[in-house]
């Protein structure tokens, strides 16, 4: 350890307060808290436990009872009735009714999210239910309702203009403390509808440092610790303060194309990136993952993942071949030219993840091993989509979640029917767009997702690296821990605290 990461660590450690002082579980990740606004922030007050959704998704995906209790559609599939669960009651004392169900959802679809996107013309309170209309059928509607954006909050916690202005949900857990960008604070709600949470107040805290992150870990000063670097992983695998604990989930490290890029615009092109990637190396000796990803969706999305498509390859001897046949012919220092152009591109990453920055150093090695010249600029993760929105992307290393909608053909209609900002840039596929409506309508299945997979997989679009892991460093005096997969919460309520 460096010098001034051990002195940090001796002071952390010195200055850690008695184990879980005050009986608050602390919470530590990366992303901050922008406002009460849920289309921008709503995932810390779900994940957290203060703000609940009409469905939910168990750890396989499959849709489950949130605030409703069940559903049902019409013959046609243009009506959908919600049943609204009895007995709940908002953190400010007032019920929680069918009247402030469809206020929220009114006010979430007006807004930029994945509601908008819906082929949803109305939202209206019935009796003891929510009936949801729609212009067309839309099979996938109940895993929309799951999604943060959508969760239901007080009319108190809206302004005259529909914006988020306070956090006044229906979960486990109630604020007492909003400081956006960096902190919350929550206690056990006593008027829960649902089992009471074990520990009785947490805090949620955004902390930019990877580094910092894993110190307060080590030393106890955090009790859950989210977004560590593979280093930092190994590190604390063998300490005494901290367990830490893994599962797959569904998000995707992948790259990001500009296909309307003249050195990018052909699949071979495209194809001769993804063959320059030794997707286990990086895997095994970056993020410490047991395997890299031979298709775009990982096995734990279930029906998109497809067996039986052919994996993608590392080979440098066919992607300099592909490369060639397009004209590109090797310059003085090995760099690739065609007609007076170099071919140099621009990575755009992130630090947010701090394994990006990692595998974008490792891609730039093996990209020049081709002939490709790579430039990498690590920046804010906003920057993909406004340089998506200008045009002036050549290459984004993301990390994709398809759990936000438990459903994943919510994100692959975000991101390819026809484009989405971290999905598809200049590139467009007619056939693609169809298979997934059919599937979101809910007359497409197996074959509409395997399909979509296949010529995702030819086209590459995007170019997928790894499937990712959760991993999360968890005080030693913690009892009770469980990863959801899916992302949607961070299971406080199910924790016990040593005594």
């Amino acid at each position: 350890m460096r010098p001034i990461l051990a002195l940090a660590a001796a002071t952390l450690i010195a200055a850690a307060p008695p184990l879980f002082a005050d009986d608050t579980l602390d919470v530590i990740a990366q992303f901050e808290i922008q406002s009460a606004e849920p289309s921008t922030s709503g995932y810390i007050f779900t994940r957290m436990g203060v703000a609940e959704t009409l469905t939910n998704a168990d750890p396989q995906g499959a849709i489950i009872p949130g605030l409703a209790t069940e559903w049902s559609t019409s013959g046609d599939g243009l009506a959908w009735t919600f049943a609204v669960r009895n007995g709940v009651t908002f953190h400010d004392g007032t019920a929680m009714t069918a009247e402030a169900i469809a206020n929220a959802l009114n006010i979430a679809r007006a807004k930029p999210g994945p509601l908008a996107k819906t082929p949803v013309t109305g939202v209206e309170p019935g009796d003891e239910t929510v009936v949801i209309t729609l212009s067309e059928p839309f099979a996938a509607l109940p895993a929309y309702l799951a999604h943060y954006s959508a969760q239901i909050l007080a009319p108190a916690a809206y302004a005259a203009d529909g914006a988020g202005v306070e956090v006044i949900g229906t979960g486990p857990y109630r604020i007492t403390d909003l400081a956006p960008p960096l902190s919350l604070k929550a206690v056990a709600f006593a008027d829960y509808w649902g089992t009471a949470p074990n520990v009785p107040k947490v805090s949620y805290a955004a902390v930019s440092r990877v580094e910092t992150r894993a110190l307060m870990a080590e030393s106890g000063e955090a009790d859950f610790v989210f977004g560590l670097d593979p280093a930092s992983v190994a590190r604390l695998g063998m300490s005494d303060a901290a367990t830490v604990h893994s599962v797959a989930i569904p998000r995707t490290l992948m790259i990001k194309v500009n296909a309307g890029h003249p050195a990018l615009s052909a699949p071979e092109a495209r194809q001769a990136l993804s063959l320059a990637i030794d997707r286990e190396g990086i895997a095994r000796d970056v993020l410490r993952y047991p395997e890299g990803a031979t298709q775009l969706f990982p096995p734990s999305v279930g029906d998109w993942h497809d067996d039986s498509l052919t994996p993608l390859a590392y080979d440098s001897e066919a992607a300099k071949a592909l490369l060639s046949g397009l004209g590109w012919t090797a310059g003085s220092d090995g760099i690739l030219t065609r007609e007076g152009e170099r071919l140099a591109l621009t990575l755009t990453t992130y630090p947010d993840r701090p394994e990006l920055p990692l595998v974008a150093a490792v891609l730039e090695q093996q990209f020049r091993a081709i002939g490709v010249e790579l430039t990498i600029d690590t920046t804010n993760s906003s920057e993909i989509t406004s340089r998506h929105a200008d045009g002036s992307l050549d290459l984004g290393l993301i990390a994709r979640n398809f759990g936000l909608i438990p459903d994943p053909v919510g994100t692959v209609l975000s991101d390819y029917a026809p484009t989405g900002d971290w999905g598809a840039m200049g590139w467009q596929n007619d056939e693609i767009v169809e298979l997934a409506r059919s599937v979101g309508r809910g007359d497409g299945g197996d074959e509409e997702r395997a399909r979509i997979a296949a010529i995702l997989q030819t086209e590459l679009p995007i170019i997928p690296i790894a499937w990712y892991r959760q991993t999360l460093a968890v005080a030693k005096g913690v009892e009770g821990t469980v990863i959801d997969p899916w992302e949607r919460t961070f299971g406080l309520p199910d924790l016990k605290l040593a005594q």
